[in-house]
Parts: C-alpha cells; structure tokens; sequence
C-alpha cells in the first residue's frame, strides 16, 4: 500500500505542512521586481486614507497622491467626444438617442462593423482590429510627414507597457556572460527595470546629464557599452522621449546620434514616446525615431531594428483605466515578427474598447465634423494647462532653498534634486531606508503628498530625487508645491 506520509522536514512546529509556494521556493526573478510608483509608500498612502476615513486625527485633510501619471485621478475631465462614441459603442442602443452627435454615430457604427459580431464585447484578432490598425499606420503617416507605415506592422496592445514587455521577451537569450544586456536611462521609468529583473536580462544604466536639462550624451552611452561587455551581451538601447520622470525633450540632432550609436553597435532601438502629445517648453519639439530614421536614409532607414510605443494613457487624452496603446516595429526580421504575435495570441487579445479609444485618437474628428470644435477647444484647454502647471513646477522649486528642477520641458512630471542634512542621511541608514524613501515617507506623514523616491528610478550616487505629477488642478498644485518646500525647509533644519 503507498504511504502517504509526509517528509518530517517539511511540517512546521504548529504540526501543519509547509506550503508548496514560499518566499524560499517561487520564482527568484519575481522577488527581484521592484515597482516604485506603486510600491511601500503608496501602500502607507492607502493606509493613511483609511485612517482618515475612521475619523483618526492627522495633520493634513486628504492625501494627495502625486505619485502616477493618472489624469482623471487627479480631476482632468474626459474629451467629450471620445466619451461619446465609447458609449455608443458599449450601448448601440444609444445610436437611436437624439443627444449624441451625428460624427459620433458614424465613428462608433464604423467601430462596430469591425468588431466580431459587431460588438465591443467580442474578442479582436491577437494583433488587434485590421481597420483600427489602418487607422494607427495612416495616423503615424499624418505625424511623420508622409513617411509611409505599414499596418501590417503595427501591433495594438494593452497599454504600451504590454507591448514593451513583449519585445523585451523577444530580445533576451543566453546565460552568463552571453545573457541579454538593455540599456535603459538612469532616471528610469522603473517599468524597464521590472522586467529586466523578472526575464533575467541584465540591465545597463546609462546615466542622463542633470546638469544639462538631462541630456542623453553618446559618450556616456559609449562608457556604458563598453563596461557591460565585460559580463553580459547587450543587444537593444531604450530611449523615453519625452522623458520619465526627467520631462526633458531630446533634440533631433541627438536622436540622429542615437540612431547612428545603435547602428554602428548593433542594437535594437525601442523607443518609447507614449508622451509625444505632451511638449511644452519653448524651442523644444517632438522627432519621432521613424521619422528620423527614415530622413536618415541608407543604411540606417533600411537596416536599423525599431520598436516604438504609444498610448492613450497620456497625452491630452489621460485615459489610463482603458489601457489602449501601440508598438510599431519597424526592420523587424518577419520570422520574428511571426513570433511577436505568436507571443500577443497567448493574451487572446487587446482590451477591444481601449482599441476602439484607440482609433479616436489616432484619428479625431476632422475640421468638418460637428465635434470638431469642441474636440479641439478641449485638447487645447488641457495642454495649455499642463504647460502653465510646467513652469509653475519650475518656477516654485527653483526658488526653493536646498531643492533644484530642471525644466519641465514635456511628458507630466517634474523629477527635482533635494538636498538632505547629512543627519537625516545617517537616521535613513538607522532605519534600513534610502535617505530620499525617508524624507518621502516623512513628507506623506505630516503633509498627506505622495510622491517617489528618486531611488526609485534611479540616480547617480549620493543624489537625493522625488518625482512628482504635475496634473493636480493648477491652484491645488500651487498648494501643494508651497507645502513641500515648506517642509523640506522644517526638515532640513530640524536634522542640521
């Protein structure tokens, strides 16, 4: 008869088995991701909100979570348009209703026939709807002057995020001194070293210059080349432009160097412009990495390996909650690009409403359509907002003691340098935290702000950093700026 006992070593003192899945026998790669903009303190927010709502006494009101790109959270009102036609989509019954507008109704009918069984309900091909995937290509046609896109090479997703991950699984290979290297820039959106961590590729910082508004320099992406070969193979460059956290904007000139750097070392380039939208500093201007590759010419335009990203997260649009987004790939071998969407079939599918967003944004409503103008009086309202909240990030940290920003050129951040008393350096090491986790967790404490450690996205040593969102409500942020330098002034004196 089979025993059915169990090995002593594996039943704890309590008499009870030990689990099958412990922190000591799950997937070491896993314990290794570490995600800043919802990490610890994000948690301790939630828990102080929680203390607020039991009526517990704290010295600030409400939290203010400062710490993620989440327009809508932070009270952007939605473009009526795209909301017009979501909900005639998800309810046809609706395209009968007198309230909507007449280009409304023809875009979600157009939506519909596309959609299986003419319902947002319904699973789309792996790769997403063929005419919403025309509609991207004749969109990042518009953009980049005329250069021609294939849909055949766009490949809809859940978010860029899901498609960043996609192509990185695609990149890494080997072990050892041959697994995969990524340079990704330090700052960093902390998405890059998460997955770099779970795949088990090694992770190649290339340090942006402060000191020059976080300027990407070929030299330093040379340095940092150079020293990863001694122990892995590095195999694909990532470039945020826009920047995150940074909100610097790169010039053509240095994307041009950029594509020659990745040619002449043969990387593969993922540039991740989810952004683009977002530019708002005088003098700066968004190059797309297809547009400039292809102006480029030979051999560059017909040999370099691109992906590039966007999204309906960002931009004037804000609609994070629908995950909609896109990578384009561009001199992709079609052996791999036939594994890319082997890859996105194992998901099924996109979410099939942000692919229906999607397609508004990529091709909103024309100057002759009834919506036009108000589509257009809104995305004017929101940019122009975001940029007067840019400077005034600017202006108020810059005047601050102790803290310095760079300016706030695009994206929706400000990443802004804090000085910390050397005491408050020493009781962050006591307490087991990095000195800026400290200072941001003492910030939350007495004030309500969320906001994330530099450390969490990387910096250069002995540099203390916070990013924050600049999408509060223009006088709610105003508040909320003159608070923090308010209490960066209390706390530096209170551990000088």
């Amino acid at each position: 008869m089979a025993s059915s006992t169990v090995d002593q070593s594996q039943v704890a003192g309590n008499g009870l088995r030990e689990k099958v899945l412990t922190l000591n026998s799950m997937n070491p790669r896993v314990r290794k991701v570490e995600y800043a903009v919802r990490g610890p303190i994000v948690q301790r927010a939630l828990e102080l909100e929680q203390e607020l709502r039991q009526g517990v006494k704290k010295p600030f009101t409400e939290v203010i979570r400062a710490n993620i790109g989440d327009a809508q959270a932070m009270g952007q009102r939605p473009i009526t348009f795209l909301r017009q036609v979501l909900a005639l989509c998800v309810n046809p019954d609706l395209l009968n209703s007198p309230n909507f507008p007449d280009d409304a109704k023809r875009r979600a009918e157009r939506i519909l026939q596309a959609c299986g069984g003419h319902s947002l309900g319904a699973y789309s091909i792996s790769s997403g709807i063929q005419l919403i995937r025309e509609d991207v290509a004749q969109y990042i046609e518009r953009r980049d002057g005329g250069i021609p896109a294939d849909p055949n090479n766009v490949f809809l997703s859940t978010g860029a995020s899901d498609a960043i991950v996609t192509v990185l699984k695609l990149l890494v290979a080997g072990e050892g001194h041959t697994r995969t290297g990524v340079l990704i820039p330090i700052p960093q959106y902390p998405l890059y070293s998460a997955t770099l961590a779970e795949l088990g590729a090694v992770q190649v910082d290339y340090y942006l210059e402060e000191e020059r508004a976080w300027a990407l320099d070929v030299a330093e992406l040379h340095r940092a080349l150079c020293q990863a070969r001694d122990h892995c193979r590095p195999r694909a460059l990532c470039v945020i432009n826009p920047g995150n956290p940074t909100g610097q904007v790169q010039t053509r000139e240095c994307i041009e160097a950029v594509i020659r750097f990745a040619f002449q070392e043969r990387l593969f380039l993922l540039a991740d412009e989810v952004y683009q939208d977002n530019v708002y500093a005088a003098g700066s201007q968004f190059h797309s990495f297809k547009k400039v590759l292809m102006e480029m010419g030979p051999p560059y335009a017909m040999q370099q390996e691109l992906a590039s990203f966007h999204s309906t997260s960002k931009g004037y649009m804000g609609e994070c909650g629908f995950r909609g987004g896109y990578v384009e790939v561009v001199n992709m071998d079609p052996a791999v690009q036939q594994q890319m969407l082997k890859l996105m079939s194992v998901r099924l599918c996109p979410p099939v409403p942000g692919q229906a967003l999607l397609d508004l944004v990529v091709s909103p409503p024309a100057p002759t359509d009834p919506s036009f103008m108000q589509f257009q009086a809104e995305r004017q309202a929101v940019l122009a907002e975001l940029a007067a909240k840019a400077r005034l990030t600017e202006q108020v940290f810059s005047e601050a003691p102790g803290i310095s920003c760079n300016p706030v050129q695009g994206a929706m951040y400000s990443f802004p340098r804090v000085q910390l008393p050397p005491r408050a350096v020493q009781r962050a090491q006591e307490l087991g935290l990095a000195p800026d986790m400290f200072f941001c967790l003492c910030l939350l404490e007495e004030t309500g702000i969320c906001v994330v450690p530099g450390s969490g996205f990387g910096q250069r040593e002995g540099t203390y950093h916070f990013r924050m969102t600049i999408l509060p409500p223009l006088e709610k942020l105003r508040l909320l700026l003159e608070k923090l330098t308010r209490f960066h002034a209390k706390f530096t004196l209170e551990y000088s």
